[in-house]
């Protein structure tokens, strides 16, 4: 059994404004953003799940952003903030000097509505990463389970595999016109789970296919990311009922449903 050393890297967390290189359509909701410019120099992403924080205009159009320092984040004083939201890096080219974000276009929040609108010459401030979570890459297989929002990430750790590694993904979707290629050296399973009109909160799609899931034989790592919640019980169902190490699983909630009217927030 090999030692499965994983890395945690930190990084020192710097905004950056960058402009808008290319907009891309991806999928009939998949938008993906190719930014730039000099600003770029320097970043580093070292895994495949690292996020960002995304600053977006406030309601003036202002980029008002924090200052880092060792106190922790310090913000102008008398200035509205700038709406924030985490996004993983689809891809990096330090060559091209090039940074792609993907977004899910749902119609709604500060997100969305900026990568409908975004045009070629259209600033975007990034921040971080703050750091990175390297996960091993001596296990036999790995097996990665999310949702529209984890496609960026499982579409760049698909695309850093090397030949000869093995990988089963289960990919939830709101239809087939969501489908994307992705591409990659290693052999791999890609399995497109399709709501077709069922919510994503209220999907059970991945956690269907979890549990026909059969463990090969050999070391297994889950990476799993869709909704908070569902995530949880993923992580959970994996340690408990699979039997996987606590430490060859990582599961992250990306994003989180609105609670029911008579529940508990």
């Amino acid at each position: 059994m090999s030692q499965h050393v994983h890395q945690r890297l930190r990084h020192p967390v710097q905004f950056r404004a960058l402009e808008v290189l290319r907009v891309e359509t991806v999928t009939p909701h998949m938008r993906r953003i190719v930014l730039g410019g000099e600003a770029l120099a320097g970043f580093h992403s070292a895994a495949p799940d690292d996020h960002v924080k995304l600053a977006f205009p406030n309601r003036q159009g202002a980029f008002v952003t924090p200052t880092m320092t060792p106190e922790g984040p310090q913000w102008p004083e008398g200035a509205e903030r700038s709406p924030m939201r985490d996004y993983t890096p689809r891809w990096h080219d330090a060559d091209a000097g090039e940074l792609a974000i993907d977004f899910v276009l749902h119609g709604d929040g500060p997100a969305s509505t900026w990568a409908e609108r975004a045009r070629v010459g259209d600033t975007l401030v990034v921040g971080g990463p703050r750091g990175s979570f390297v996960v091993a890459d001596d296990y036999d297989q790995y097996v990665l389970f999310g949702d529209e929002t984890a496609l960026p990430a499982i579409g760049r750790w698909l695309a850093e595999m090397r030949e000869g590694q093995l990988a089963e993904v289960f990919v939830e979707i709101a239809a087939e016109s969501e489908r994307q290629v992705l591409e990659s050296d290693a052999d791999v399973r890609v399995h497109w789970l399709e709501r077709n009109g069922v919510g994503a909160a209220d999907s059970r799609l991945l956690e269907e296919a979890l549990r026909d899931y059969e463990l090969e034989d050999g070391d297994t790592f889950f990476w799993i990311a869709t909704e908070s919640r569902r995530a949880r019980m993923m992580r959970k169902f994996v340690e408990g009922q699979l039997g996987v190490p606590g430490d060859s699983i990582r599961a992250t909630g990306y994003w989180q449903a609105e609670p029911e009217a008579d529940e508990p927030a």
